[in-house]
């Protein structure tokens, strides 16, 4: 081997660790909240579509609402409190980023629910029976509206898990 072909093959190698390093970690991002009764597990695939946007950026992407991640949180937790569901700020805050990357927009078109018919949507990847199932009074009947979504599966999480606060990995 000569130091001609010897660097290509290196710059290829890290090319495609790199990559199967991004793959893994969009998977990771792609989880579902369903009903107990719902839960049938699939491996996740590499192409998914949810987008989501920067780390670094908070605001609704799409101009949807107006409103900012911070915003939405904070809306819930005094829908949460007047309801009397449990959470905190800090165990909203990372299941969102985990879901969807603080994205209200995102949509997963690939698990075996979207294959059923029934995408999960929104920042907290709800499916549209257990968004009606645990819709919480005085939020938009709509999986995709920020505060809707959170309040909703705060309170899936509540019935199942005690609190949101309780979920630290896939649903």
């Amino acid at each position: 081997m000569t130091a001609t072909t010897a660097t290509p093959r290196f710059a290829r190698l890290r090319t495609l660790t790199l990559t199967g390093i991004a793959t893994t970690g969009a998977a990771a991002v792609a989880v579902t909240l369903m009903p107990a009764s719902a839960q049938a597990a699939e491996a996740p695939q590499a192409a998914h579509s949810v987008a989501a946007p920067s780390r670094d950026s908070h605001a609704d992407p799409k101009g949807t609402t107006g409103g900012t991640l911070d915003g939405w949180i904070k809306q819930s937790l005094a829908i949460m409190k007047k309801k009397g569901i449990p959470g905190s700020y800090e165990g909203l805050h990372r299941n969102i980023m985990r879901e969807s990357g603080g994205n209200p927009n995102a949509q997963n078109n690939w698990d075996v629910n979207a294959q059923k018919g029934t995408p999960s949507k929104g920042l907290l990847q709800v499916i549209d029976p257990t968004f009606n199932a645990y819709h919480v009074a005085g939020t938009a009947h709509s999986a995709t509206d920020p505060v809707a979504n959170i309040t909703a599966a705060a309170n899936y999480a509540a019935d199942r898990y005690g609190s949101i606060d309780n979920v630290n990995s896939a649903y």
